[in-house]
């Protein structure tokens, strides 16, 4: 899918090894400020206040980047605890997860904050470097290395070929697809939620995507869909309402 986010740039910093290497794992030109200053349309990445951040060259004073903090009315215990409709759609007795969309990684965080054993899987490259960066200042954090944790593994790629060569079965495979928004008003959506959208589209191959996952899972798929959209794979075996949002299970 050809999108505005192609037009991406690496800014030169510093650390010039790893401006070049970045550059050079995304085919995405190394350029210095000044000459970022000149552009007015499409986007870089630069290291700020020690991570990686995506800036707009037409808005560049705010970027975005991957952060994996603890929700504003938890407690930073582990592991949390499983409460809500995200953990019972994965289930108590799940031990493994793979989350083969990962975005921005807050799902899969959560997931992971729960005491689950988790991968991820993303197939946009430059959401995969902003993710890498995040989860490995997530590993530098004091209570991951208190506690000797190791970061969710990362795999960059299409999950819909990557499902179907693991070489591990994970109990369950949780799926977010992207669904193109309802025809009447909502809220404006947030920044982020917009830049992923961009790169990723509406994921018009997710029946393709939940067609893998049911062939590579152990267990269970589970389905975050918005609450207007139609279940991807057929009535599930049972269903759990979030706000705006539902998670549809489909046991094996």
């Amino acid at each position: 899918m050809v999108n505005k986010y192609e037009n991406i740039f690496v800014l030169s910093g510093e650390d010039s090894l790893l401006c070049q290497s970045l550059s050079k794992r995304l085919h995405a030109p190394l350029i210095s400020r000044p000459e970022i200053e000149k552009i007015k349309e499409g986007f870089f990445l630069a290291w700020q206040d020690g991570r990686l951040m995506l800036f707009d060259a037409g808005f560049p004073k705010k970027g975005l980047s991957v952060e994996f903090d603890a929700r504003c009315t938890e407690q930073l215990s582990w592991p949390a605890p499983k409460n809500g409709p995200l953990a019972q759609a994965i289930g108590r007795k799940t031990q493994t997860v793979t989350d083969a969309t990962a975005g921005w990684g807050q799902d899969c965080f959560h997931i992971f904050r729960m005491g689950y054993q988790v991968n991820c899987i993303e197939r946009s490259k430059v959401i995969a470097e902003l993710l890498r960066d995040g989860l490995f200042r997530l590993e530098q954090q004091f209570w991951m290395q208190q506690l000797k944790l190791k970061a969710p593994k990362l795999i960059v790629g299409n999950a819909i070929e990557i499902l179907k060569s693991l070489d591990f079965t994970p109990d369950c495979i949780y799926l977010d697809p992207m669904f193109p928004p309802k025809r009447k008003k909502s809220a404006l959506a947030k920044k982020a939620m917009v830049v992923l959208k961009d790169i990723v589209g509406n994921d018009d191959d997710r029946g393709e995507l939940f067609a893998s996952a049911w062939q590579a899972t152990g267990r269970r798929v589970v389905v975050k869909s918005p609450d207007y959209a139609e279940s991807i794979g057929g009535k599930p075996n049972e269903s759990f309402a979030g706000k705006l949002v539902r998670y549809d299970v489909y046991l094996k």
